[in-house]
């Protein structure tokens, strides 16, 4: 199996890809720092690095920003960033991924539990958040050729924590996080929100 990794670098992308690697062709991407290079706030970037890895059997996007503020301290250009970079870049992915992703194979997306658990200072975040899950229950039931699309809900990661200076003691380590994604790869459902705090208890 090809799998694609977006966002390959990074907190959770690097476990991820770790994980993935021990069983597939990995291809790694990233907004900076992988070999191949993507801004998935823009669409002409996906569709140039689309372009340059040609088919793959998996897609798993463990990229883009989303502001966390208070409500009263967000601005329009916090809340233009959330929606351009973690939705619709996601959200792109899927569209101009279609026809590069084989038959059967897959779409893994990030999103995140303030959907459903919100807290002061994530009302942007909780916003896309909620909207990727509608997106992802919808798309499951008109991707063509048996291609699935299925959500990854992390909460508090462990290193994330850590270098905030924040107590870890909440947060999952993200090796385990990236078990999901696994998993997510490798099932046969579609349409799903895998919640990552729940699946780790």
């Amino acid at each position: 199996m090809k799998v694609l990794v977006i966002g390959s670098t990074g907190t959770i992308g690097t476990p991820v890809t770790h994980a993935l690697e021990d069983k597939y062709e990995v291809i790694k991407a990233s907004h900076s720092r992988a070999q191949l290079k993507v801004d998935i706030s823009d669409p002409a970037s996906i569709e140039q690095l689309f372009k340059k890895v040609g088919k793959v059997d998996a897609v798993v996007s463990v990229a883009g920003h989303a502001t966390f503020r208070p409500l009263v301290s967000l601005s329009d250009e916090d809340y233009s960033l959330s929606l351009k970079s973690k939705l619709m870049g996601q959200v792109n992915l899927v569209r101009h991924g279609i026809n590069f992703v084989n038959d059967r194979g897959s779409f893994t997306l990030s999103g995140g539990i303030l959907s459903r658990a919100p807290m002061p200072g994530g009302a942007a975040v909780s916003m896309v958040n909620a909207a990727l899950e509608g997106f992802v229950r919808a798309a499951a039931i008109e991707l063509p050729r048996h291609i699935r699309i299925n959500l990854v809900a992390p909460g508090w990661v462990r290193e994330t924590l850590l270098a905030l200076n924040m107590d870890p003691s909440s947060g999952t380590p993200a090796d385990i996080v990236a078990q999901t994604y696994v998993y997510a790869v490798e099932s046969g459902f579609s349409g799903q929100v895998l919640d990552v705090v729940a699946a780790a208890r």
